[in-house]
């Protein structure tokens, strides 16, 4: 019942509450990352969904578009504006997401939604991240985030989806706050932003 009804509603009227108090904030970071990012505040891309379904997340673009000599994007680290790097770590640029969930692509907590080049690489028992909505944060969110590997991930991802609860989510919540306070798991122990993952070895 909780999955199936309870979380939805509370999902839909949550995110509306807490974009409609965010809007000054909302709009305030808009303006600044369309200065940084030559008029692009805003970061579409197609992620999979609930059963593999394919939506776009909307998230802050942290980072501009900067290139080489070759015409090749230049490493994150260096695309990451000022901005950009504020927005990251105070995890503003999740913001844009409640409008995921209001749309019902979303949940406030879920397996985050990753790439949909990933989906061939899951082993069966990670493709089972995707038998529930992905959301905002997460289990693997507050333990760890970018800083644990991509198999303690899928592993957290497994556990919520085994043990999804009303008190299991309001915990994530309690933990994402306070982790963004303190500014955990923002960055990978080697680089700016995650690596990509490339499946599982065994």
């Amino acid at each position: 019942m909780y999955q199936g009804i309870v979380k939805p509603f509370l999902d839909f009227f949550v995110s509306l509450l807490v974009f409609i108090v965010l809007s000054p904030v909302f709009i305030v970071v808009i303006l600044l990352l369309a200065i940084a990012n030559s008029g692009k505040p805003f970061f579409l891309q197609p992620r999979p969904g609930k059963n593999n379904r394919i939506f776009k997340v909307i998230k802050f673009k942290t980072m501009n578009d900067r290139k080489d000599s070759n015409g090749n994007l230049l490493p994150d680290a260096v695309r990451l504006t000022p901005i950009g790097r504020f927005v990251r770590k105070t995890s503003l640029d999740e913001i844009p997401q409640l409008l995921n969930v209001i749309k019902g692509d979303m949940s406030i907590v879920g397996p985050r939604p990753l790439l949909v080049e990933y989906l061939p690489l899951y082993n069966k028992e990670q493709a089972r991240r995707h038998t529930v909505k992905p959301g905002i944060t997460g289990w693997a969110q507050v333990n760890g985030r970018n800083a644990i590997s991509w198999e303690q991930k899928f592993s957290y991802d497994v556990w919520y989806v085994d043990n999804m609860s009303f008190q299991l989510d309001f915990r994530i919540l309690l933990l994402t706050v306070r982790n963004v306070v303190k500014s955990e798991g923002i960055n990978s122990a080697t680089s700016a932003t995650m690596e990509k993952f490339t499946g599982t070895k065994s």
